[in-house]
């Protein structure tokens, strides 16, 4: 399809939000720093776990946007052609997450065990596993794992744009060639950044499946904030004759298929340690399932799996926009619980705690997040206007 194919179509330009809505952002941002420094002063391990928990959350997303278009490029999808380039804005979060991470390298000493020598010496497990959990090693395969994720995203979202000034096909050619380079890359990186990240906060502990359930929180978080950022823009007029409800239908398939993906993934990981029954295995189930983290546990079996489950069931409410939109940001919310779940218990036994520390740092990861993504949309088209399954998908419908 060539490009005069696509010019048919309304380019809907760039998109600018309002100063009112970027001056919030700013001061989401701003309370941040300024609970993150409070925190230090306060109580240092508290603060250096919600950093955590927000850096883990929000590289997430970046990474999920370029993930989602990869499997597009790969894939050859029409459906998707239209909502591409806001998955492709998701990931221009990457590069804050080079930087957080180098902040939350200053917390290796109050997040992780295994960086202690004390604790090292007297622990046989820690020993045999000192080679490969070692602060120095921890941070220079870390940034090496991101600095693969930043170069693979620019060349490929960069051949995005360029599409858009010609329609030469030649730039998807291209991104064929990349995307399942970067979907390999992706694979082993992301599972070695869940595995140091998160998985080592117990260094004892260990499961198979781990990667594999960050990934699957990681999509199940990011189709939520596509379909989000495409409702919204659509509120405002911007993809008109563009996006129709066929497109929503189809978010909202990915939507609950991912949600069954999430639930299957986490069944998976739980009964095969239940059925082994081994000490240095089930001990991280055991406390999250005791105490006040019971309640969380229940509520990621019945909030994150089954009431997006259920409500996104029938065909209708696939097609509505605000359901959707609603769905979205619950989603949003349960997998920021998930990642909770994931972290805390390793520093608070008796139960969660969501306090100002939590909340404040994550408004400010929010603000950082929102600026960077509005930020790519005003200089850049919203709709990758040169794609050329563009004008198919357009007319895309469900029977």
């Amino acid at each position: 399809m060539t490009h005069s194919s696509t010019s048919m179509i309304k380019n809907p330009g760039h998109f600018s939000i309002s100063d009112r809505l970027r001056n919030a952002l700013v001061v989401f941002a701003m309370i941040g720093v300024a609970t993150f420094l409070a925190g230090l002063r306060v109580d240092p391990d508290r603060i250096w776990a919600s950093f955590l928990l927000n850096h883990f959350y929000f590289m997430s997303l970046g990474l999920g946007g370029i993930f989602f278009a990869s499997i597009q490029w790969v894939t050859g999808a029409m459906w998707s052609a239209p909502v591409r380039r806001l998955s492709e804005a998701l990931s221009a979060y990457l590069p804050v997450v080079a930087v957080s991470f180098a902040i939350l390298c200053f917390g290796i000493p109050h997040l992780y065990l295994w960086s202690h020598p004390q604790h090292v010496q007297g622990d046989l497990v820690l020993q045999g596993k000192s080679g490969y959990l070692s602060s120095g090693f921890f941070m220079v395969r870390n940034f090496l794992a991101i600095a693969i994720w930043l170069f693979l995203t620019h060349k490929m979202v960069r051949n995005s744009i360029a599409q858009d000034q010609d329609g030469n096909y030649k730039w998807t050619a291209k991104n064929r060639v990349l995307a399942p380079g970067f979907l390999i890359l992706f694979g082993v990186t992301f599972t070695m950044a869940s595995f140091d990240q998160l998985m080592s906060l117990d260094p004892h502990w260990f499961s198979t499946m781990f990667g594999i359930y960050c990934f699957s929180g990681l999509f199940y978080s990011t189709l939520a904030a596509i379909c989000l950022l495409t409702v919204y823009l659509k509120s405002r007029g911007k993809l008109d004759g563009i996006i129709n409800e066929n497109h929503f239908h189809d978010l909202g398939k990915f939507m609950f298929a991912f949600t069954v993906f999430w639930a299957y993934i986490a069944f998976s990981q739980f009964m095969l340690i239940w059925y082994a029954n081994l000490p240095e295995e089930t001990g991280y189930f055991l406390h999250r399932f005791h105490g006040n983290w019971k309640g969380v546990s229940l509520f990621l079996l019945a909030g994150k799996f089954l009431l997006p489950f259920f409500i996104l069931l029938p065909r209708e409410a696939k097609r509505c926009p605000t359901l959707l939109a609603w769905v979205g940001v619950f989603m949003l919310i349960a997998q920021w619980v998930d990642v909770l779940w994931m972290i805390q218990p390793e520093f608070f036994a008796e139960g969660p705690r969501v306090g100002w520390q939590e909340l404040g740092v994550a408004l400010g990861f929010l603000g950082v997040f929102g600026l960077a993504v509005f930020r790519f949309l005003a200089k850049n088209n919203i709709v990758a206007i040169g794609d050329p399954r563009l004008s198919e998908s357009v007319f895309h419908h469900h029977q």
